[in-house]
């Protein structure tokens, strides 16, 4: 498929004025195929010729005002436009498409519980040309009209209210301005909750296997989309811009969530079949939140071409939060955000890929390149430069420039340029300067503290590596007399990095100095000596939760940068998990743990130690919530138990059983992981796979079973799933991804280790077949990420070489072999520092 460059959209955007797409999609015709006819109504400001892109399974016919195109002139997905004089012009496209199993275009699904069958669109970047005919980049906006035939026990979900008219028939109401990329339908025999708020009708909708699962959780999911959309209310000047509000839970999709005008689609894994954590439930609701926003930031306005995703994502991933934060009962979310999210972008932006929040327009040639920026960059490290803006703003000057920006643009297209023009406007401040230092540069700035006795006081002084301005808050604290391990807050104090003179203070110097408090810039921050040994003693005993993610995070890039062994930030773990009471901290901190710590940056030979650490870890918060008080907490840490354990009885004893002594029982989502988990250990066999499956026939069982096949340790199991991987093009995305999930093993290393040549030439030629989304699931899921060694390297870096390659495959490889280089370097630091370092 011909990728569209920067400069064809620009010249086709200065050609043409698009007025009104009708579309009529016939979802009857069959298993593989479905109708797409479109009609495209658009002016041409000059004579001139054009494209339009399509990429159907057969074109049947096309017309340009009444006259006869040749189908033979499409060129994989271009028809050309040729001979166009100015004034308007009438388009009309028809043609057979083909239906998706990878999570793009026309997705279709049939759900093994029932055989119920569910089609929906994921028409971003460039998807559009999948489903129907169109001018396909985000600054030709259109209205919409869409209609659509289906089966006659189904129900169609769409951009604007769908109406049925008879025979199967569905017509939605016309839209909005919106970019193709928007236009979403969903269509099957959906299980549907509707309610009504502030003169809106809401719906929720999800497979009817998933129904009584949904029902359950419906006012909660109300509740939080009302909190949502009132404070945004609140904060925005312009009212919600389309006539409903659906939210559809749809199965395989590739993403969170995508936020189409009116109809937003989420992954149905949040509805929830069994039993989860709190920190899950406030994650759902931040999606929830996150995807509300963009109805003002990208649907409302909308980035003129892709080198402004940033506009978008961050800004929704900022307002996410913040408003969650605001408005529902989860008021502590940026502590999740700390310490999981933002080390997403910490960690996307030391790689050799990384790039600006807002790269240079020439940074974007393409929508293959665009592609690779929905990163931890544009995502995580955008939303942490909004904080910081917002920190050294003022958020009522950065609301009102945000207002004014919604005025200025409502239903076009806007640049960086205008929004930082908006923001401007309501401030005396230098916003031009704050964002060429801020969004226009890359990498991450070190924060150091210099701490020093100064004359009856202490003085603070703060090293910087990198060239941004900080807006911190420093918190000095001292041991509680009373309380051993316990710390006291003695003061809070901001300052600007770099600083203009040193700061002291009257008093001693404090036991414990902690830069960046309350995690408003994005730095990576250290310690002196004096406070990390603090930390070693008291770091659980630090009152607020969000510095303790500021200082555990301190403590991982420590690691990943050589400095800290990873054998202290386990005796760290060990010493501080079991009296941690935020449980997103105790998920990060075990998910370091016992992912990047044990599996990769320990030697194969540590790695029981390691996990023995985690296991024991486990076992004491285990013990803490026997009362019954935490059983998010104990939830986590039975996961956490089961992925590390070493020995099978306990896990088979629990299985049998059906439940944990004490608690939780083994619902679903916690059968499969224990037989996950003794699959790898050799512990069961196709048997108890299938019988299991037997038990739990739905679509995550069967992604369950998938990967307890792979994960077993005999030969002729792990070819059974390569060829399923690579060899055959018949697994979904997530059977895909479920299957690379159990074929790699840190314990059954030696047993595929032939595997990592086979990987590199497997994954190009797969990615080649089967596009993007693949692309991506085989660089993430299914790279042999355990096999750290001189070796893997020089064969990564080798394939890296290879001109073939897809971009979406190569990005994901360079960043994995970045990792991979980094790991080699934290194990080569570690043997020659010696495993009991502090620092």
């Amino acid at each position: 498929m011909s990728v569209l460059t920067r400069d064809e959209a620009q010249t086709r955007a200065q050609l043409l004025d698009v007025h009104r797409y009708t579309v009529e999609l016939d979802l009857t015709t069959g298993e593989d195929t479905f109708d797409s006819r479109t009609v495209i109504h658009f002016t041409a400001r000059a004579a001139g010729d054009t494209f339009v892109e399509v990429k159907p399974a057969v074109l049947r016919s096309a017309t340009l005002d009444g006259r006869p195109l040749d189908p033979e002139t499409l060129q994989e997905n271009r028809l050309p436009l040729t001979g166009l004089t100015p004034g308007g012009h009438e388009l009309r496209i028809d043609a057979d498409m083909r239906y998706s199993r990878t999570g793009e275009g026309m997705h279709r699904f049939t759900d093994p519980s029932d055989g119920e069958v569910y089609v929906y669109t994921q028409l971003f970047l460039d998807d559009v040309q999948r489903v129907f005919a169109a001018f396909d980049q985000p600054d030709l906006k259109a209205v919409f009209e869409v209609a659509v035939t289906a089966p006659e026990d189904w129900t169609v979900l769409g951009n604007g209210i769908a109406t049925h008219t008879g025979g199967g028939r569905w017509h939605c109401a016309p839209t909005p301005p919106l970019a193709t990329y928007f236009v979403a339908v969903a269509a099957g025999p959906w299980h549907s909750v509707r309610t009504e708020h502030a003169g809106q009708p809401f719906g929720l909708h999800c497979r009817r296997s998933l129904a009584p699962h949904l029902d359950a959780d419906a006012e909660e999911l109300f509740e939080i989309t009302r909190q949502c959309y009132d404070r945004y209310h609140e904060k925005f000047e312009e009212p919600y811009p389309f006539d409903s509000y659906d939210q559809a839970f749809v199965p395989e999709f590739n993403s969170g969530a995508m936020e189409n005008p009116g109809l937003v689609t989420f992954r149905d894994e949040f509805v929830y079949r069994s039993a989860v954590t709190d920190t899950q439930r406030q994650t759902r609701a931040m999606v929830i939140a996150h995807e509300m926003a963009h109805m003002w930031f990208g649907d409302l306005v909308t980035l003129a071409w892709w080198d402004d995703i940033w506009l978008n994502e961050s800004f929704a991933e900022y307002m996410g939060y913040q408003t969650l934060t605001e408005a529902t009962r989860f008021t502590d979310t940026w502590v999740d955000f700390g310490i999981t999210r933002k080390a997403w972008g910490y960690d996307a932006d030391q790689r050799p890929s990384t790039h600006p929040v807002a790269p240079a327009p020439e940074a974007v040639p393409d929508t293959a390149s665009a592609l690779l920026n929905f990163d931890g960059i544009s995502y995580a490290k955008g939303a942490s430069a909004l904080r910081q803006l917002v920190a050294w703003l003022g958020e009522k000057d950065f609301l009102a420039g945000i207002n004014l920006h919604f005025t200025r643009h409502k239903f076009a297209n806007a640049t960086l340029a205008d929004f930082i023009d908006s923001l401007s406007q309501t401030t005396d401040r230098d916003v031009h300067a704050w964002a060429e230092r801020w969004l226009g540069t890359t990498g991450v700035d070190t924060l150091t503290p210099q701490t020093a006795e100064a004359g009856g006081g202490w003085s603070l002084t703060v090293a910087r590596e990198g060239s941004r301005p900080h807006r911190v808050a420093v918190a000095a604290y001292d041991q509680d007399p009373v309380e051993t391990g316990r710390l006291v807050l003695r003061e809070r104090f901001e300052l600007d990095v770099p600083q203009r003179e040193t700061r002291t203070a009257a008093g001693r110097r404090p036991a414990l100095v902690v830069l960046n408090d309350g995690d408003l810039s994005y730095a990576k921050v250290r310690l002196d000596a004096a406070s990390w040994d603090t930390a070693l003693r008291s770091l659980s005993g630090i009152p607020d939760p969000l510095t303790r993610a500021v200082v555990w995070n301190a403590a991982r890039d420590m690691v990943r940068d050589g400095e800290l062994a990873p054998a202290a930030y386990l005796d760290a773990a060990r010493a501080h998990l079991p009296r941690e009471s935020d449980l997103a901290v105790v998920q990060g901190v075990l998910a370091f743990a016992s992912g990047q710590l044990a599996d990769c940056y320990l030697p194969p030979g540590r790695r029981p130690a390691a996990l023995s650490s985690v296991t024991a870890v486990c076992r004491d918060l285990m013990r803490h919530t026997e009362d019954g008080r935490d059983p998010g907490l104990r939830l986590t840490a039975v996961r956490h138990f089961i992925d590390a354990a070493a020995r099978p009885e306990n896990l088979q004893e629990w299985i049998n059983d059906g439940s944990v002594p004490g608690g939780p029982e083994l619902d679903p989502e916690l059968r499969w992981r224990v037989l996950c988990r003794l699959s790898v250990l050799g512990a069961t066999d196709e048997a108890a796979i299938a019988a299991e499956l037997d038990r739990d026939p739905s679509a995550a069982g069967q992604e369950g079973a998938a990967r307890c096949r792979a994960a077993l340790p005999d030969p002729e199991s792990k070819e059974a799933a390569w060829e399923r991987m690579f060899r055959s093009d018949s697994l979904s995305n997530y059977l895909f991804i479920a299957t690379a999930q159990g074929f790699w093993q840190p314990e059954q290393a030696g047993l595929v280790r032939d595997y990592v040549h086979r990987y590199y030439p497997d994954s190009v030629a797969l990615a080649a077949r089967r596009g993007p989304a693949m692309a991506e699931a085989a660089g993430r899921h299914a790279f042999p990420a355990h096999h750290v060694d001189a070796e893997a390297l020089r064969l990564g870096e080798k394939c890296l070489r290879d001109d073939e390659m897809t971009p979406a495959l190569h990005r994901k490889l360079a960043d994995q072999i970045d990792d991979l280089r980094r790991a080699l370097a934290v194990q080569e630091a570690d043997r020659e520092n010696g495993p009991d370092r502090k620092n």
